[in-house]
Order: C-alpha cells, then structure tokens, then sequence
C-alpha cells in the first residue's frame, strides 16, 4: 500500500523561504532474503552413451528411428548371425548328449559296474558342453545391440545390409529424464556449498522458463588454475524440453535467512563507510545515521545495524534535505511502485485535478 500526504503550498501558510523541502521515504522492514551465486553451467544428459557394435557384421534389422524413446532392453538393430544360430544348435546338441551319457554312466556307477573315474569324466564333458554353448549365446547376443536403459535415441549413423566394423558408432542415447547441469563456483564460496542446496537456471531457448533444482555433489578437488570447484546439480526434465550440451545461467540460493531491509537508493556512501537520512518520526527532521550493510540484491540492501524496524530512511530528495531540518514526506515508497508513480498524485493535485 502507498501513503501519500499531499502537500499544497497555497492552504500551508508557510513563506516560500520556509517550505520545508518535500521527500520521499522508506520503512525499514524485515523481509527474507537469500544470497545468489552465479555462474553458467551446461547440461548433461542423467545417462548418456554411445551405442556401438563389438563385432565386424552386415546389419540385417534396425528397430528405431531417429529421436525415438526406448525402454531399457529393447532390441535396436540385429546383425547377420545364422552361422551363430547353427553352431548354437550344434551346442544345444552336444550338451543334452552329454548330460544323457553322464546320467546313464552315473546310474551304472551307483550299482557297481562302471568306474568313478569314468562318471567323471562325463562330468567333464557336461561342463565342457555347457561352457561352449554359453560361448555361442555371448557371440549372439553380440550381434543384437539392445538399449542399456531408457531413454531417446540420437541420429542413426547405419542402413539395413551395411556392414559395420568393431566400434562404429550406431547411435547415441540419453536418458533426459533428468538432467545434469556442471558449473564452476569460484572456491571463496565453498563454505557455502553443499548437497541440497536450490538453485535456479534459465537459457535462452525457453527465456520465460525458469528451472529449479537441487546440488547433489561438490567436486574433491579445487582447480589449482582458477580457483573454482565443480558444482553438479539435479534438474528434473518432464517435458524433455533441456538437451544435453545446453548453456545454462545459474543461481545458487544459500544462507536464506530474515533480516532488515531497505531501498538501495537511500545510502548515501561516504568511503568505505555507509549513511542514510533518517526521519524522525515525531517531528519529521532529519538525522543523519550511519549504518553497516550486508549483502545486496537489485533495489535493496541489507542492514546488519545502525537502524530498526519501522525507521523512515530517505530515498529521493537527500539533496534537499538538510539534517536537523525538517521535511515534508510526500509519499512513503511501499509497493514496489516506482518514484513517478507516486509522483502522479502530487501532479494532479497541484493542477487541480481529480
């Protein structure tokens, strides 16, 4: 809310040396308030690789396309294996042949008639067996390249019939779900940073967006060069709007606290010392204080001491206003209207108008 005393010189009585000059003031008023760092980031998927075959083969299927969501398992592209299937029957063959001699030997040696060392013997050719065809299936599964995890699927680098040699790229994926964002925070903060902290990125694809997320590891390590460490959050992504490789500005929200504040515009600096023009709230004359700020933010200050709750500080007119004087207040700042808008009434009541 605005309080707005008019002032009309006509009805005051006073002489125009005598006008006390006309200000507009402030209330030093709690708030809460939290400390920024920034910095720019980029994004990384939660997940990411690059799919590529192990084998030199012909591809015989591929089952994506470009930009696809796969779910974790999914077969994406076959490649040629029918003398893998063949000797994979040849395995299945000797081995169901190998456990028939073995339990056929095993009766007889249970009734006396054959030798232990010869049942174990046949043991040795069920493992032997088994171990072959276990051999075969890892040479199939070889040639099928299926999704690690869940996730979207790149740009295909492959046709169906190519022929694709041990570590050609097929495609890449990433699992968007839930991004990654690194950014480096100079190291004269690090007493500040912490896992769970919040903090608020933006980039200038979606201008409007404001994304939130959360710290989740500080590096070990400070880089001996410039001085920073690597900061790594969490941003969830519903949408799927982030991609990897995005820049992103950052805001780290730390130290939240309530604490008194007042408009930047009523410090009046001196040094490195700090003063403002308080207004007395008996008789509206001027004092001038001095004060001990601590952090800012845009159009506001803090102040550690020096001042109290409800202390009227001027923020336009310190140049009129002369301490020990005293001043009329033509509007008391609140709101966050700006000084011509509380301007406008004093206008229109000295032009007369409604």
């Amino acid at each position: 809310m605005i309080s707005l005393l008019m002032v009309i010189s006509s009805s005051s009585g006073w002489s125009a040396e005598k006008i006390p000059p006309l200000v507009i003031v402030a209330k030093a008023k709690e708030g809460d308030f939290v400390e920024r760092i920034e910095a720019l980031g980029t994004l990384k998927a939660n997940e990411s690789v690059e799919l590529t075959v192990n084998v030199t083969e012909s591809v015989t299927a591929i089952h994506f396309d470009d930009g696809q969501r796969v779910e974790v398992g999914q077969v994406l592209v076959e490649m040629s294996s029918s003398e893998e299937h063949a000797l994979l029957e040849e395995a299945r063959a000797n081995l169901n042949e190998a456990k028939r001699q073995h339990n056929r030997v095993k009766r007889l040696e249970s009734r006396g008639i054959e030798a232990q060392s010869l049942l174990d013997q046949r043991r040795r050719e069920v493992d032997t067996a088994s171990a072959r065809l276990a051999v075969i299936e890892s040479r199939l599964k070889d040639r099928l390249i299926s999704a690690p995890f869940s996730g979207v699927v790149g740009l295909r680098n492959i046709s169906v019939g190519a022929l694709v040699e041990t570590g050609d790229t097929i495609t890449t994926l990433d699992d968007d779900s839930v991004m990654k964002l690194e950014f480096a925070v100079p190291s004269a903060y690090l007493s500040n940073l912490q896992p769970g902290l919040l903090i608020q990125a933006r980039t200038r694809a979606f201008k409007e967006r404001v994304f939130k997320g959360k710290v989740k590891v500080v590096d070990s390590r400070v880089d001996p060069v410039n001085r920073s460490v690597l900061v790594r959050a969490i941003i969830t992504n519903p949408e799927q709007l982030l991609k990897p490789g995005m820049l992103m500005t950052v805001e780290m929200l730390h130290n939240a606290r309530r604490t008194l504040l007042i408009p930047e515009s009523a410090l009046m600096p001196k040094g490195s010392d700090q003063f403002v023009l308080h207004v007395n709230s008996d008789d509206n004359r001027v004092e001038k204080r001095k004060i001990i700020i601590g952090s800012r933010r845009p159009g506001e200050v803090e102040v550690i001491d020096g001042l109290q709750a409800g202390d009227r500080v001027i923020t336009h007119g310190t140049d009129k206003a002369r301490v020990g004087e005293i001043v009329k207040i033509k509007g008391t700042q609140e709101g966050g209207l700006s000084v011509q808008e509380l301007l406008k009434p004093v206008v229109k009541a000295v032009k007369g108008e409604t």
